[in-house]
């Protein structure tokens, strides 16, 4: 029976929305933490029997992520966390440089004071992280960084394809190829945050 709510917000207590973009939400993280490794298969009866959703949302939710790339879609064989390799992080840190720099362009127009005060607090704070050498913590504070830029787009959908192009980075396969090139967007990330916070200073 598919009966229950397409329309809840039962699976993380937050503001009533879309089913099948806060299945979306958790999956992306999952996948991105490791937790749902590449190469696992991925069951909508079980993932609906999870949430307590009917399998419409999960479908739609899996039919999402596999825009982004996230997963896979395979006849006969269902659909499957994606494989990364370092061709494929080349290829999407290509692409993600270029929504990156249409985000920072966009919420240069867009931003509130409120947001734009933030991202100032934040890239002031920042520079305690980079004196202590705190990789970890600096890694931590520019996904939330960027994160806030692309919220100050104003544009859901570009704000979630960003999103889900550094998630399948951050994904990688490990090796030393993938590594490489997950610094090497880390170093352009930090350079746009450097210049979209002289463009908010500015209008300050």
């Amino acid at each position: 029976m598919e009966n229950r709510s397409d329309t809840d917000s039962s699976v993380n207590g937050g503001e009533p929305e879309l089913l099948s973009d806060q299945i979306r939400n958790i999956l992306t993280d999952e996948i991105a933490s490791g937790a749902l490794p590449p190469g696992m298969g991925l069951d909508e009866q079980n993932l609906a029997d999870r949430f307590g959703a009917s399998r419409t949302p999960v479908r739609e939710a899996l039919r999402q992520l596999a825009v982004t790339g996230l997963v896979e879609i395979r006849p006969r064989r269902g659909v499957i966390v994606t494989q990364t390799t370092p061709e494929r992080i080349m290829e999407m840190f290509e692409t993600s440089a270029e929504i990156e720099a249409m985000c920072v362009r966009i919420a240069t127009y867009r931003i509130t004071p409120l947001e734009r005060g933030k991202l100032i607090e934040m890239h002031d704070a920042s520079e305690a992280l980079v004196k202590r050498g705190d990789i970890d913590g600096y890694d931590k504070f520019n996904r939330e960084f960027h994160e806030t830029i692309y919220s100050a787009t104003h544009n859901t959908f570009m704000a979630d394809q960003a999103l889900a192009i550094r998630n399948r980075i951050a994904q990688g396969d490990g090796d030393e190829a993938s590594r490489r090139m997950r610094a090497h967007m880390l170093n352009a990330a930090s350079a746009i945050g450097r210049y979209i916070s002289m463009q908010i200073k500015k209008e300050a």
